[in-house]
């Protein structure tokens, strides 16, 4: 069964062919009013959410299917101590595609590994998001028209920040692309994502505190919110929360055609005086992303015999994953799998 827990998952010609389609259905909506008829989408969030969720729903509308699920875990029988696996089970017995936010890094793996119908990683704590990716590169190839020789800058929570890590994950793959690593000391980008994507890649990057200095250079400005829900300590966020804030006057030396994008929700990262700003991007990239949700939807409805290669992995007895957050810590019967490096193959952060 086909699945989507990484932006990986999908080669450089499929993104090509998911972006075409959903650029497609912007341009001839009603060529695609009834192409999941008779489908259900099940959207499962374990944890808040209104964009990415909503814009799932709003997708599978737009496909003429129909959805089903909650959107929160208190509302689920995970509240009474159902473990994820079983969730699944029951669950896709009722749809024939799951979208699943959940704050257990691994968690869309353990998903895909027992359901039978395709997974979609909506979130897995601060792991990854690749549907944020997808509407991420739309955004880029609509303002840009292209996906390599780009400088982009990542500013904010790069350690818990799921989005940027999908990013970077996906854009490596393209050719000159240079990153700006912008973020306090606590939250540089952490060493698997570099070692994994930096380095394999052969991308060039630099690490930097200040955003203003960074701004000339930019060709995308990738803003983020320092994340609450991620930190284990309630100090260490209101030490951290208003580290950057990106205003209209920072703007007066960036480029004339720099795309300032954002994931969304923001905060206090970007004053309200950036939104007239034609280089703000932000809210069309929300818009984007539930055209590229339809295609997405489209595509895995469609293929079929294709697995994820992380599912598999050397289990051990032994080793325990170092990461507080993944799931193997919580789920019951769940296989510790690991690569030959060592690494839990859930959330790809080493063992002991």
């Amino acid at each position: 069964m086909r699945n989507l827990v990484n932006i990986l998952d999908l080669s450089i010609e499929e993104i090509n062919e998911l972006v075409m389609t959903a650029e497609d259905i912007m341009e001839n909506p009603e060529m695609y009013a009834d192409s999941a008829r008779g489908k259900i989408l099940a959207t499962l969030f374990f944890e808040p959410s209104t964009r990415t969720r909503l814009s799932f729903t709003s997708a599978m509308m737009g496909l003429g299917g129909q959805v089903l699920g909650f959107d929160q875990a208190g509302s689920s029988s995970a509240a009474k101590g159902e473990s994820l696996s079983d969730t699944i089970r029951m669950v896709s017995a009722y749809a024939d595609i799951i979208a699943m936010r959940h704050p257990k890094e691994g968690a869309p793996i353990v998903a895909s590994r027992v359901a039978d119908v395709p997974v979609i990683n909506a979130g897995d704590g601060g792991h990854f998001h690749p549907t944020q990716t997808l509407t991420d590169l739309i955004t880029i190839h609509k303002k840009k028209g292209r996906f390599d020789n780009l400088i982009i800058g990542v500013c904010g929570d790069l350690k818990y920040g799921r989005t940027v890590h999908s990013l970077i994950a996906a854009m490596s793959r393209y050719e000159n692309v240079k990153f700006v690593l912008i973020s306090p000391e606590e939250l540089k980008l952490p060493d698997y994502v570099k070692d994994e994507h930096l380095f394999t890649g052969g991308c060039e990057y630099v690490e930097t505190e200040n955003l203003e200095s960074a701004i000339p250079s930019l060709d995308i400005l990738y803003m983020t919110r320092i994340q609450a829900e991620r930190f284990e300590s309630r100090e260490e966020y209101e030490r951290l929360k208003d580290s950057y804030e990106l205003t209209a006057s920072k703007l007066v030396m960036a480029k004339e055609d720099l795309s300032i994008m954002h994931p969304l929700p923001r905060v206090s990262e970007i004053n309200v005086d950036v939104d007239d700003d034609p280089r703000a991007d932000y809210f069309d990239q929300a818009m984007y992303g539930r055209y590229i949700r339809m295609a997405l939807i489209l595509m895995l409805l469609k293929t079929k015999g294709i697995d994820d290669r992380r599912t598999n992995g050397i289990e051990s007895k032994s080793l325990v994953c170092k990461n507080p957050h993944c799931i193997t810590l919580t789920e019951r019967g769940v296989k510790k799998l690991f690569n030959e490096e060592g690494n839990c193959i859930y959330c790809d952060q080493s063992a002991e």
